[in-house]
């Protein structure tokens, strides 16, 4: 196998585990159309690194299985490193340590807004999958990793984020997921958005529901 082919199959085995949070090796085998063994093979290479671990699962008789995940370091793959999340945790902190609580929550709430403002502008009108299909688009250019899914009835979009650009900075403030919420609200006014998944609390990203209730303009 080339250089060029074990980078790629390196780069798209850590995009599924982002994506699927635990998964075996047969299931990522299987979706890149590769042996299990030689799967295996970069999972350990993987693991060697300190970008994956895995779990041990009894599943009835027979051998364990192992489920693979993402570690730490693995999650900071998709980390763009240009040293922007330090500068906002820092500057956080002294926001927090010289204003109340409240105000601190007016300063964010008034930046959502502001952001929203600028993806409508980019974002435009018209049909409201093509405009959440836009959103994913310029998040990923800000380092998101984001999927567009419509609900087995046709009625609704899910929007998955696999991965945050903010993470380190929801974990020290999770108020900022507050606003993340608020920022997709302000952005599709007609839809009802709701939470549906919420990574500092369970499971591998985070997930909104956006339900329309009125025409789209």
């Amino acid at each position: 196998m080339t250089a060029e082919l074990q980078a790629t199959t390196r780069e798209a085995t850590l995009t599924l585990l982002l994506k699927q949070g635990k998964t075996s090796a047969a299931n990522l085998a299987a979706f890149m159309e590769i042996s299990v063994q030689a799967m295996r093979r970069h999972l350990r290479s993987l693991e060697s690194d300190g970008l994956v671990e895995s779990s041990s699962i009894s599943e009835g008789p027979g051998r364990p299985s192992n489920l693979w995940k993402l570690t730490s370091e693995g999650h900071n793959c998709f980390n763009n490193g240009n040293g922007s999340e330090k500068f906002a945790l820092d500057l956080l902190a002294s926001i927090e340590a010289n204003t109340s609580k409240e105000n601190m929550a007016e300063i964010l709430h008034i930046q959502t807004l502001e952001k929203a403002i600028n993806y409508r502008a980019q974002i435009g009108n018209g049909d409201l999958n093509v405009r959440l299909q836009k959103l994913i688009e310029l998040r990923k250019k800000e380092g998101y990793l984001a999927e567009l899914q419509l609900s087995s009835d046709g009625s609704s979009w899910y929007l998955n984020a696999f991965h945050c650009s903010i993470s380190s900075i929801a974990e020290e403030y999770p108020i900022v997921c507050d606003q993340e919420l608020q920022l997709i609200r302000n952005i599709f006014p007609e839809c009802d958005v709701q939470r549906v998944q919420w990574r500092l609390e369970s499971g591998h990203g985070c997930g909104f529901q956006v339900n329309p209730t009125k025409a789209d303009g």
